[in-house]
C-alpha cells in the first residue's frame, strides 16, 4: 500500500505528518521523501544511512558523422533542447526531459543517450523505519527523473509513505502517481484554502482517492471545514494551533514521541488510513513508473 501526503502549498506541515505517520503505523513503513529539492524528513528522523547512488536523466548526443541535419530532431522536441545550425546540432542537457523521442525519429541514426547526473538517492534506516530520500544537485531543474528514482525503491512489503513536494506541477504528480491513497494536508487559513483547491483539483484528474488533514486547527477560521463539507471530502486528522507541537517540531524532535495528546491524533490516522487504502487493489508495482512512463 502507497499513502502520498501531499499539499497545495509549502509550510503547511506535510513532513510533519509524514513522519509522525510513518512513526505510528503498526507494521514497520518505508518513507520515501520525494520532495527531492528541499528533503527534510531525515532531520526528523536521523537515519543510519546505508547506502546512495547517483540518479540522472538520460540526454541526447549527436554523432557529427551521421547527421544530415535534416531537423527531425529538433522539430520533435517540444522543450528545444536541441537546435539544428548550419555547423552541426546543439544539445541543451538543461533543458532535455529524456524522453527519448530525438532518438527514435532519426533517420541516420546519429543520435545515442547518455546519462546526466542530476542528483543522489540515498538510504537508511531509523528505528523500523527505512527511509529513501532524493537530494537534487543545485542547479537543476528536472525533479521528475529523480523522484521516480526515489519512487523505484519502494519495497512491496512495506507499507509506504510518499512525502510529495508542495504545489500541483510535475514534482507533485510524479510523487503522487500510482498511491492507493493521497492525504491533503492544509491549513485553516485563505492561502491553505486557496490550494487546497487546487489540490483536490488535481487529485481528482488523477482518480486517486483522498482525504483533507487540517494542520495547526484552530489558528484560523472556519472555510476550510465549508469547504470540504461542501465537497464531500473526509477530514481525517486536525493536529491543533500548540506552541509545544511548534517547540518540539523546532527542536527537530518527532511529536508522537514526546507528546501525549497528540499521539492519540496520528494513531487514529495510521489506523484509517491503512483502512481506507485497503478498499483498493495492490499498486506498489506502479511506484517506480513504467520504462515508458519513467521516460517522460
Amino acid at each position: 500500500m502507497i499513502v502520498a501526503i501531499a499539499s497545495g502549498k509549502g509550510g503547511t506541515g506535510k513532513t510533519t505528518f509524514a513522519v509522525n505517520l510513518a512513526r505510528s503505523l503498526e507494521q514497520p513503513p518505508q518513507l520515501l521523501d520525494c520532495d527531492v529539492e528541499a528533503p527534510n524528513a531525515h532531520l526528523y528522523l536521523r537515519p543510519r544511512i546505508l547506502g546512495a547512488e547517483a540518479a540522472g536523466i538520460l540526454v541526447p548526443r549527436v554523432d557529427a558523422v551521421r547527421c544530415t541535419l535534416c531537423g527531425d530532431c529538433a522539430e520533435l522536441c517540444r522543450y528545444h533542447a536541441l537546435a539544428v545550425l548550419r555547423t552541426g546540432v546543439m544539445v541543451f542537457p538543461e533543458l532535455c526531459h529524456g524522453c527519448g523521442g530525438c532518438a527514435l525519429v532519426c533517420p541516420e541514426g546519429a543520435i545515442t543517450e547518455e546519462l546526466r547526473p542530476i542528483g543522489v538517492v540515498e538510504w537508511g534506516v531509523a528505528g523500523d523505519i527505512e527511509l529513501v530520500t532524493g537530494r537534487l544537485d543545485i542547479g537543476e531543474a528536472q525533479a521528475p527523473p529523480l523522484i521516480r528514482a526515489v519512487k523505484a525503491k519502494a519495497r512491496g512489503d512495506r507499507l509506504v509513505v510518499v512525502d510529495a513536494p508542495p504545489g500541483t506541477s510535475c514534482p507533485t504528480i510524479a510523487a503522487i502517481q500510482g498511491s492507493d491513497f493521497v492525504l491533503l494536508v492544509t491549513e485553516p487559513t485563505p492561502f491553505g484554502l486557496n490550494d487546497l483547491a487546487l489540490a483536490v483539483e488535481t487529485v481528482r484528474a488523477l482518480g486517486l482517492p483522498f482525504a483533507v488533514a487540517v494542520n495547526r486547527a484552530g489558528s484560523g477560521d472556519d472555510r476550510v471545514h465549508e469547504f470540504c463539507a461542501a465537497q464531500g471530502i473526509e477530514i481525517l486528522a486536525e493536529l491543533p494551533d500548540d506552541r509545544r507541537i511548534a517547540e518540539v517540531s523546532a527542536r527537530g524532535r518527532i511529536l508522537v514521541d514526546e507528546l501525549d495528546h497528540v499521539r492519540p491524533v496520528f494513531g487514529a490516522l495510521a489506523r484509517r488510513l491503512v483502512e481506507l487504502g485497503d478498499r483498493r487493489p495492490p499498486t506498489l508495482a506502479a511506484a517506480g513508473g513504467s520504462r515508458a512512463e519513467g521516460r517522460r
